[in-house]
């Protein structure tokens, strides 16, 4: 991403982001709640179209591809949701399973033998005929992370994965995230707000803030930085320039405008 703009509703989001994602690395995409890090997955897998600035994934400029294009350019990402996002009509396996059928004309035998792999990766191979309402939070998470494997992406694309879980739960994640990337040697993109988890896991970190890059560099970089913002985000402290108001107008001001 280059010199990318992006507003919603006519209130800025991005202005001026630059953010590079090495191949083969994990990389932290952190921020303040409503800074738009969500928002950055949807441009990268090009839901929504950038108001100005370069925008390229595989070396392809979204910005010049067509529908056919685009929906090739996505079968090679995979997405683990927020809150994992299964079906909850569908058992663990027909979960997996559904990307796989929706994008190949592989024979059942094939399929089996697919889903079976990924949910052995994540350690839930014994759930296979469990439904969604039948597993714990991080359970849910896990077969979520073996629905976005099982297409073998070459980027997985994790969109604040450590919320509502325990601490166990958390640490499997964790884990598993590192020993993905390693394993299946992808590409990992990580959007999440939790500094310490974060810190166990990404080669490189982004701190989003103001709609630019605040920060960027190793983990280690950003815990030594001086600057205040970088600072009061990466110590969780709740005084600092990074405000805990939404902006509003004065409030006596509104207060006496709403007895009126």
């Amino acid at each position: 991403m280059r010199g990318v703009h992006y507003a919603l509703g006519g209130r800025p989001i991005f202005s001026d982001l630059d953010v590079q994602v090495r191949r083969g690395r994990i990389t932290a995409i952190m921020g303040p709640s409503g800074t738009g890090k969500t928002t950055l997955l949807k441009l990268i897998t090009a839901q929504v179209p950038p108001d100005q600035g370069e925008l390229r994934v595989f070396g392809q400029e979204l910005a010049t591809l067509g529908r056919r294009e685009v929906y090739a350019l996505r079968r090679r990402m995979g997405m683990l949701f927020q809150n994992g996002a299964l079906l909850t009509d569908m058992d663990v396996f027909e979960n997996v399973a559904f990307p796989v059928r929706e994008h190949t004309d592989l024979p059942e035998t094939l399929i089996r033998k697919l889903v079976l792999t990924k949910l052995q990766a994540v350690g839930l191979r014994g759930a296979a005929a469990l439904m969604p309402a039948e597993l714990s939070g991080g359970m849910a998470r896990r077969v979520a992370l073996a629905r976005a494997i099982v297409m073998d992406p070459e980027v997985l694309m994790y969109d604040e994965p450590f919320v509502g879980l325990d601490p166990i739960s958390l640490g499997v994640i964790l884990r598993l995230i590192k020993h993905m990337n390693g394993a299946l040697g992808i590409t990992s993109i990580v959007v999440s707000h939790d500094v310490q988890e974060l810190a166990t896991i990404a080669d490189d970190s982004y701190l989003i803030s103001g709609g630019r890059v605040a920060a960027s560099g190793t983990p280690a970089q950003l815990r030594a930085s001086d600057s205040p913002a970088v600072r009061q985000f990466m110590t969780g402290g709740a005084e600092g320039p990074v405000p805990f108001h939404y902006p509003a107008p004065d409030y006596a001001t509104q207060l006496l405008v709403a007895e009126d």
